[in-house]
């Protein structure tokens, strides 16, 4: 057994980042439906410490431009237009057909499925979307020492071959042939784990065509999320383990999570339309939105404590192409075609070709730990 990765580290969008003796996640960073996740078990075997505090998703520190009031009615918003999905789902599959045009809060159910999904509401699959929903808990846990450090300390002993991407597989004679940069590899099976971005973007060639897993890819496109890290300095006066939305009646508007860990930090996500935008900025530009929006709910003297660390660009990744996937309206079944084995030699696995927790780190476990054992029966 081989494994070939493209990047230059390990975990892919399972990236910690150090900073001053705190581990920052740029990729994924709650364990979610902890309490059946199975990274959460593999944490503490290992020996990491898995926070199991309740998150202040839902929380806006000090009704800072949200008032009660208005939270009250975005959540209740919400919830109507979930239930509307569940029990009136709109022929079309497409969410965005569930909104009620020019609704107050439309804006603000936009922002929550940039989070949720990385995309917009418009190119969202609703059948997908439920099958998320249906077998997510709310448990979100966390692992202090970094998701991205725990995921790339979990690598069993094999030969490992760092910025080694595969650029073609031809699977016609009776080995599988990979191509590398570094030269070719034959072998019985292959397992390919890359993102649908790069799947369906041609970044691997298939010596013979496998249409339908590429369509599927296409069909199953990364949306995106970021996250952008600040410091803050003495003199602050902000409360730990606390969070806000910067202006939700924007749905490109950022969630802050305040001093997570009791950290001096502030952890700014941004999903879908706001994330593509803060990306055409480019990083500076990031940075400026993310103080902008803190200011406006702070004041202007919160400017001078807080510092630019470290932020992601998912889309501007190499051999990534984005952050997790969600179906288009019409393709949720393509999840169950991406993770069909071709000729119980070439085998699918990823966050995308997971049916029910897509989308999640311990979705792309689950895919790898299926993918293997029906590459161990074929080869038995």
């Amino acid at each position: 057994m081989v494994v070939l990765e493209a990047a230059t580290h390990v975990g892919g969008r399972a990236h910690t980042v150090g900073f001053a003796g705190m581990a920052l996640d740029l990729g994924c960073g709650w364990l979610h439906s902890g309490e059946r996740n199975p990274w959460t078990a593999i944490a503490e075997a290992a020996g990491f410490t898995v926070d199991r505090s309740e998150s202040a998703w839902r929380e806006q520190y000090r009704d800072l431009g949200f008032s009660k009031p208005d939270q009250a009615a975005a959540s209740d918003a919400w919830e109507a237009f979930q239930q509307r999905l569940r029990h009136d789902p709109p022929a079309s599959d497409r969410a965005a057909d569930a909104l009620h045009p020019g609704a107050p809060w439309n804006a603000y159910a936009e922002a929550l499925s940039g989070y949720i999904n990385g995309a917009g509401l418009d190119r969202l699959s609703v059948a997908d979307y439920l099958a998320y929903d249906d077998a997510a808990s709310e448990t979100n846990w966390r692992v202090r020492e970094g998701y991205g450090a725990l995921v790339a300390a979990s690598l069993p002993p094999v030969p490992l071959h760092l910025a080694t991407p595969v650029t073609a597989i031809d699977h016609r004679g009776r080995a599988i042939r990979l191509e590398t940069r570094a030269g070719v590899i034959e072998a019985r099976a292959a397992i390919v784990t890359v993102s649908t971005a790069m799947l369906s973007g041609g970044a691997i060639v298939f010596r013979r065509a496998i249409d339908d897993h590429l369509h599927a890819a296409s069909r199953l496109p990364l949306g995106l999320a970021d996250k952008l890290f600040l410091a803050l300095g003495d003199g602050h006066g902000l409360e730990p383990e606390t969070h806000l939305i910067g202006n939700p009646r924007d749905a490109a508007t950022g969630s802050y999570y305040l001093m997570p860990f009791g950290r001096p930090v502030i952890e700014g996500f941004y999903g879908g339309g706001g994330a593509a935008m803060l990306e055409r900025e480019g990083q500076a530009g990031a940075f400026a939105f993310a103080i902008d929006e803190l200011a406006a709910l702070f004041g202007n003297g919160i400017r001078a404590r807080l510092r630019p660390i470290a932020g992601s660009a998912w889309c501007r990744t190499d051999h990534v192409g984005g952050s997790y996937s969600h179906a288009l309206p019409g393709h949720a079944a393509c999840r169950a075609t991406l993770a069909a084995p071709i000729e119980d030699r070439l085998f699918f696995a990823g966050e995308a070709t997971h049916s029910t927790d897509f989308s999640t780190a311990h979705g792309a476990y689950q895919s790898g730990v299926r993918a293997a054992e029906q590459a161990l029966e074929a080869l038995a």
